[in-house]
């Protein structure tokens, strides 16, 4: 969600503001998962706070430290599915109210250092997410390209020199607001 960046520079806050912008709207924004959470921990943190089933948009990014930690790829793969479920079960039960954003390639930072099996797994991860939303009928918006620009670019890269920058999430939220404006005004 942001690390090394202010709170409102993060991408929710910046989809926040840019909804409320298009849509002359207050838009409320929850963020339940934090940095550094697998699929496991979001689960598990979902199912702790029991949040309302009566969100009008819910974003799902999540699997970047499945990989870094180094976790079965074949957890992955059985609880993204169930992330997603309950993500379109928050979002009011309907897939239309959510959109899946692929995860950032941290392989394209000083940290990373242009490993380039840090970006053959994070491609597995992209595509099993992927197929999955569009056989399920839900939106993916990917964003991995932006952050494999890190190292040409040090601008979208935070200060830690692992996680995405101010502008890097900025360069997100310009793909992921036509998707969610859609969403809010439907």
């Amino acid at each position: 969600i942001g690390q090394n960046v202010c709170d409102t520079c993060r991408f929710p806050y910046q989809l926040k503001e840019g909804l409320e912008t298009e849509l002359q709207a207050d838009i409320e924004l929850k963020i339940i998962a934090q940095t550094g959470w697998t699929t496991t921990n979001l689960k598990n943190a979902i199912a702790s706070q029991n949040p309302t089933a009566d969100y009008d948009l819910v974003t799902l990014l999540i699997g970047v430290n499945n990989q870094y930690q180094h976790k079965s790829f074949s957890l992955y793969q059985q609880e993204f599915p169930e992330l997603l479920t309950t993500a379109i079960a928050l979002a009011k039960g309907d897939k239309n109210n959510v959109i899946v954003v692929s995860i950032p390639d941290y392989a394209f930072t000083p940290f990373g250092g242009s490993s380039a099996s840090i970006s053959t797994e994070i491609d597995a991860y992209n595509a099993f997410a992927e197929s999955y939303s569009t056989q399920n009928g839900v939106v993916f918006v990917n964003i991995t390209d932006i952050t494999r620009q890190g190292l040409a670019n040090p601008a979208l890269v935070a200060s830690d020199g692992l996680h995405p920058s101010q502008l890097a999430y900025s360069k997100f939220v310009e793909r992921i607001l036509p998707k969610a404006i859609l969403v809010l005004e439907n």
